[in-house]
């Protein structure tokens, strides 16, 4: 089994805001050689994430892991992504997808925006 990631952001219309995206990705790909690790967007920017799915699958993906990127579990990720998520499973049946949590709400990250924070603060 070919296994890709898909770290699965808001976008925006301002490029520059990718960039921490970018900085996420590259550290995966620096801890997983050999596993694609890709970004996709929700709005304003590309690829989406019918298109990423798309790009790995013909690469030879065949589990697809969609990590969203996002601090909470609002709207999107409970109504949107799942939506969007079924419409790949209809288009492509012989792919297994599965969906992180947020990644807002892992401890790990809880803790590490406390830290910045108080660091930040002086604190």
């Amino acid at each position: 089994m070919t296994t890709a990631l898909i770290l699965f952001a808001h976008g925006a219309r301002d490029p520059e805001w990718a960039k921490p995206m970018r900085r996420v990705q590259a550290a995966i790909r620096q801890r997983v050689s050999g596993t694609p690790v890709e970004l996709a967007f929700l709005e304003f920017m590309t690829p989406t994430l019918p298109e990423q799915a798309a790009e790995l699958i013909a690469q030879g993906a065949d589990r697809i892991v969609v990590m969203p990127m996002f601090i909470a579990c609002g709207g999107h990720l409970k109504m949107e992504t799942p939506q969007m998520l079924d419409a790949l499973r209809a288009t492509y049946p012989k792919v297994e997808f599965s969906l992180g949590n947020a990644i807002g709400e892992h401890e790990a990250v809880v803790q590490a925006m406390a830290a910045a924070t108080l660091d930040t603060a002086g604190l």
